[in-house]
């Protein structure tokens, strides 16, 4: 069985090499590579499609995470297809691990592996979906105190990992079955970077499907070097998706007045992470050594 990695990248030189080197333990399988490249201009992708089993696919600008995932999924064939960032390194058998999990998840859509930080720390990549009640909180005290019981619950982090169905996975690396994301015509367009992850997930759930964690399957994100370089527009981008999904989910004249509290809160909120570096990264994650890990 082959596996298509459909792997998004923007001017990816930093990280594109150790995803590539590291994937080849990741699976016993045959595993091709589509590069979805929204507009590099440092020649890293076009270096990366010289090696074999390595397919780019210009996408023709800077489309965004979400189209040029779509792009990338559309232009491959196969049961599975696995999208991750350029940034991810693999562990050994990761997605053997992952695709083992689909086949004891029948109604699995997606399936993600447990998320490590370039420090070693889990990040939490399975999430239950954004309420009110704890997005609001999250969103106002995760970033300068992070085992606030709303974060928590948000981020399921007092779990310990272990298989389970999350309301959404991190989509920085997932496995999902081609005829369920067909079936909901893949991660909106709309959302140019953040929260199309959310809204997949979602959207996957009202399907019908599962999206599962795999915490057996293993990989680190050692971070977004290129959106680094652009911390102060990717913070504007990261709040102008959570109003954008956000919105959508407390639709229609009666909740006019929760709209214009989230408004008023998130336009907040992203002026003071431009004071605060904290706030931007609200998801601040605990040490091991206060329980984070297995």
């Amino acid at each position: 069985m082959s596996v298509v990695v459909v792997v998004v990248t923007y001017d990816s030189a930093d990280s594109l090499p150790a995803f590539l080197d590291s994937l080849e333990a990741a699976s016993c399988e045959q595993v091709d590579v589509v590069i979805a490249d929204n507009g590099s201009s440092d020649g890293s992708a076009e270096l990366a499609a010289t090696r074999p089993g390595v397919r780019l696919l210009p996408t023709g600008g800077n489309l965004g995470y979400g189209r040029a995932a779509n792009a990338g999924v559309e232009s491959s064939t196969g049961e599975w297809v696995v999208i991750a960032n350029p940034d991810i390194v693999w562990q050994p058998g990761s997605i053997d691990e992952l695709l083992a999990a689909g086949r004891r998840w029948p109604r699995a859509g997606s399936l993600g592996p447990l998320i490590r930080t370039g420090a070693g720390e889990v990040y939490p990549s399975a999430r239950a979906l954004p309420s009110l009640r704890h997005g609001i909180g999250h969103a106002l005290l995760g970033w300068w105190w992070p085992g606030n019981p709303w974060t928590a619950a948000y981020r399921a982090e007092r779990d310990a990992p272990r298989e389970r169905e999350a309301g959404w996975l991190s989509g920085s690396c997932l496995l999902l079955r081609r005829r369920a994301f067909e079936q909901v015509s893949g991660f909106d367009p709309s959302y140019f970077m953040y929260f199309e992850d959310v809204d997949l997930g979602q959207r996957l759930g009202l399907r019908g499907w599962q999206n599962v964690y795999v915490p057996s399957a293993q990989v680190i994100h050692t971070g977004g070097h290129a959106t680094s370089r652009h911390k102060s527009r990717m913070a504007a981008e990261h709040h102008r998706s959570a109003w954008q999904y956000l919105s959508r989910q407390y639709a229609g004249w009666r909740w006019l007045p929760v709209r214009a509290v989230i408004k008023v809160g998130l336009v907040a909120r992203e002026l003071l992470s431009r004071r605060v570096s904290g706030v931007s990264s609200a998801a601040a994650l605990r040490r091991p050594s206060e329980g984070n890990e297995q």
